[in-house]
């Protein structure tokens, strides 16, 4: 048996969204080799849902190596309707790349400035601010304060 157990509902909602994929491997007279099921492996990992063509004929061969697939790969297998056959497996999470170098990006502020009278339309700009700047309550944009430099022969002159 799979490891993966879906019920029918769950089997039903993985169909509907593999209905419009193309397949992404595709099995030829050599049947299930080991390069095959690697880039079986390698397909469920990027796409998580994948289609594979079999150009057999011979049906219960086309059955068996959907089982044999989804038993050595740890997927569910969804549907074999002709000479595709449908798998599933959960995508694993991407871990990210924390950097520690990494500063704020730049990030688009939509500055919206009301009339003073109320009958005018408000004026409305778009502004990039970086990671060292703010926007004021005004609307005008300002710079961090840096630390204040100091000469190093007053300092050590004192």
């Amino acid at each position: 048996m799979p490891a993966i157990q879906l019920t029918p509902a769950q089997r039903k909602d993985k169909r509907a969204d593999a209905h419009h994929l193309d397949p992404v491997v595709m099995i030829g007279a050599d049947g299930l080799t080991p390069a095959v099921t690697k880039e079986v492996d390698a397909a469920l990992k990027a796409h998580g849902l994948i289609k594979v063509r079999v150009m057999s004929d011979d049906r219960d061969g086309r059955e068996s190596i959907l089982a044999t697939l989804a038993e050595e790969l740890d997927a569910a297998p969804i549907q074999h309707i002709g000479k595709l056959l449908v798998l599933w497996r959960p995508m694993p999470e991407k871990e990210k790349a924390v950097r520690e170098d990494a500063r704020p990006a730049p990030k688009t502020v939509k500055i919206v400035k009301f009339s003073k009278s109320g009958n005018n339309r408000p004026q409305i700009k778009k502004v990039q601010v970086l990671g060292n700047q703010r926007v004021t309550q005004g609307g005008e944009i300002k710079r961090a304060k840096k630390p204040r430099q100091t000469s190093v022969k007053k300092s050590s002159a004192s």
